[in-house]
């Protein structure tokens, strides 16, 4: 999943290794397969362990992020505030939930609020609004994550959202290939393409109609309503990903994850599509 991925045109790459959307298709098929294959572990074993994996994705991400805004722009992200909030927020969205999440956040901002005065009054502003962002952004969208799983059922809801989000990435990455002629964004996003959304939506819809009616005895239109809800949100998620980068003049965000960039790379349709996840699924099957 990510901003290179789900709605492509079909322009040819001149590296044989690389599909022809730009991206190096068996390295990112094999690092793809070995996340996924981490997460099913942990939620088929001992299911806290799936915080775990988002408390590391998100610190990891965390440090991607801080470093692309102080390398191209000079930002100054209050960094230990946000590692050390980020984490509190993941973690306390097992006991206490929202509030937990909630309240981490708001110490959060009045740590990174302090923490800034060290660098005195020039950019404060600017280096405050980025700190905050990358709270919210990062940590806080994720720990909607964390929260899927704490039900009875929250192994079965961690499976729907993540489903629903390949599915839409598989369904757009293989209709973009095939049929993509259209931009969808192309200032923002060249290789996304309306037909590549087309695919996104149809694949989406299926995934989600499936997972909810076998997994969470929903009923069939909440399902294609998720499944949705789901494209719309990682598709933005995906946009939004790309114009930081575009805005920050860089092309991943790290280089951790061979034929993916780096991990932040990865989870810009999940961050959204979690909270959405979150929403809907506490709307369609009360815990």
């Amino acid at each position: 999943m990510g901003s290179n991925a789900g709605t492509e045109t079909g322009e040819p790459a001149g590296d044989s290794n690389k599909s022809r959307a730009g991206r190096n298709l068996p390295a990112a098929i094999g690092v793809g397969l070995l996340l996924g294959a981490a997460v099913i572990v942990s939620l088929v074993t001992i299911k806290e362990i799936f915080i775990g994996i988002v408390a590391l994705a998100v610190g990891v991400a965390t440090v991607e992020l801080v470093g692309a805004l102080k390398r191209s722009s000079g930002i100054q992200v209050a960094f230990w505030p946000v590692i050390v909030g980020g984490q509190a927020m993941v973690w306390l969205a097992w006991p206490f939930e929202r509030n937990g999440v909630l309240s981490a956040f708001v110490v959060t901002i009045l740590a990174c609020l302090l923490w800034r005065f060290r660098g005195g009054v020039e950019n404060y502003l600017r280096d405050i609004s980025a700190s905050i962002f990358t709270a919210a952004y990062v940590p806080m969208f994720a720990s909607f994550a964390a929260m899927l799983v704490v039900p009875d059922d929250g192994v079965a809801r961690v499976l729907c959202f993540l489903i629903a989000v390949v599915a839409s990435d598989t369904g757009g990455y293989a209709a973009g290939v095939l049929f993509g002629k259209h931009p969808m964004a192309p200032t923002i996003s060249p290789k996304k393409s309306w037909e590549g959304f087309s695919g996104s939506m149809v694949a989406g819809i299926v995934g989600g109609w499936l997972s909810l009616t076998l997994m969470l005895d929903a009923q069939w239109w909440q399902g294609a309503l998720f499944g949705a809800a789901i494209v719309l949100t990682a598709t933005l998620g995906d946009l939004v990903e790309s114009l930081i980068k575009r805005d920050l003049g860089i092309k991943d965000m790290g280089n951790l994850l061979p034929g993916h960039g780096g991990l932040m790379d990865r989870m810009d349709s999940l961050l959204p599509s979690a909270v959405v996840s979150w929403l809907l699924l506490r709307l369609f099957v009360p815990s």
